[in-house]
């Protein structure tokens, strides 16, 4: 679909005080680095992750979030006039009720609000993004107010805990090397039909996607008990990511009629230096275009693309009016791209 009535009403994030640098983690490490003789620094260089941010391990989902729904309200936006509220991250406060349920109540929304969850690994954001879009576009609502709040603190945790307990060689540490690159933040936007906000705000473009399930295995993260436990090949999901995006890239310009760098500024999910250098040689992107917080941030999962987004555009206000573009991917393996127009 090409959307031509939705609109970015306003932006917003929050990002916990505590700030965990790479050196840190390893020096929790040191039981690992020990016995397999493994150098310290390897974890920022391979990643070009310099520092993460944690809340406390017990902070919910539902807080993180509503911290930044909270932040976007005190924009000018009206907690009565929302039509819809959906939390579209990968943690979610229980099963049961939708996450929203606990968002709605600390944001203080409406009766009137319609909420749910939605959840696609590190594309659930964006997913939500083109729900809510079409739903506005087609007139069954006016306004939407997407949160995502990501908290990568129990995963790490336990992750240090079992490379430091277990029987590990060199190899096997492998599959939980990902996991020391999670972070946590959260991030709220409202999106509304062009009528009720200002003629300078950005408005949703066109989206195209592509699938492929048979690499679904490659990252694959659960519950124990109260820990969070994930194993990835990452150097396969990289393959195999890099095959869907260029699908869906393809689609993607062909649906604009664009040229690679056509777009002014291109934001893709944040994983670290060697995903984002693969991504934009494979798609043949100008790096120049590319915006990043992958540095400073890690991967906070569904919360790294519109979090990216929202500080390139705070970073400088310029990017507000500049033709855009959203490359996500998630695990699963699924790729979604969505431009953004001034």
């Amino acid at each position: 679909m090409n959307f031509n009535r939705v609109a970015i009403e306003g932006m917003a994030y929050s990002l916990p005080s505590e700030v965990i640098k790479s050196f840190e983690i390893e020096q929790q490490l040191s039981p690992l680095y020990s016995k397999l003789n493994l150098s310290e620094g390897r974890l920022q260089l391979m990643t070009g992750i310099e520092e993460r941010r944690f809340w406390p391990s017990p902070y919910k989902p539902s807080q993180a979030s509503a911290e930044a729904g909270i932040k976007l309200l005190q924009s000018g936006i009206n907690s009565q006039e929302v039509d819809l509220l959906i939390h579209c991250a990968v943690c979610r406060d229980r099963l049961e009720p939708a996450t929203a349920s606990y968002v709605h109540r600390l944001m203080g929304l409406d009766g009137r609000t319609q909420i749910l969850d939605i959840s696609n690994a590190c594309l659930g954001f964006i997913n939500a993004l083109i729900l809510a879009a079409s739903m506005i576009e087609t007139g069954q609502i006016r306004r939407a107010i997407l949160v995502a709040g990501e908290n990568g603190a129990p995963l790490v945790h336990k992750t240090i805990k079992l490379l430091n307990s277990g029987d590990h060689n060199r190899k096997s540490i492998k599959p939980f090397f990902a996991n020391l690159t999670i972070g946590a933040g959260a991030v709220a936007w409202s999106i509304a039909d062009r009528d009720l906000v200002p003629e300078s705000r950005p408005l949703l473009g066109s989206w195209a996607t592509h699938t492929d399930t048979s690499h679904n295995e490659l990252c694959e993260g659960d519950s124990s008990g109260e820990d969070l436990v994930m194993q990835t090949d990452s150097e396969e999901l990289l393959h195999a990511g890099i095959s869907v995006a260029k699908c869906a890239w393809e689609k993607f310009l062909r649906i604009h009629d664009w040229e690679p760098n056509d777009p002014e500024l291109i934001v893709t999910h944040q994983v670290g230096k060697a995903h984002t250098k693969a991504v934009l040689e494979s798609l043949s992107i100008d790096p120049k275009l590319n915006f990043s917080t992958y540095q400073h941030l890690g991967n906070c999962g569904s919360v790294s693309l519109p979090i990216t987004y929202t500080l390139a555009c705070e970073d400088n206000p310029s990017n507000l009016r500049r033709k855009s573009a959203l490359l996500g991917i998630g695990s699963g393996l699924s790729s979604l791209m969505l431009s953004i127009n001034p």
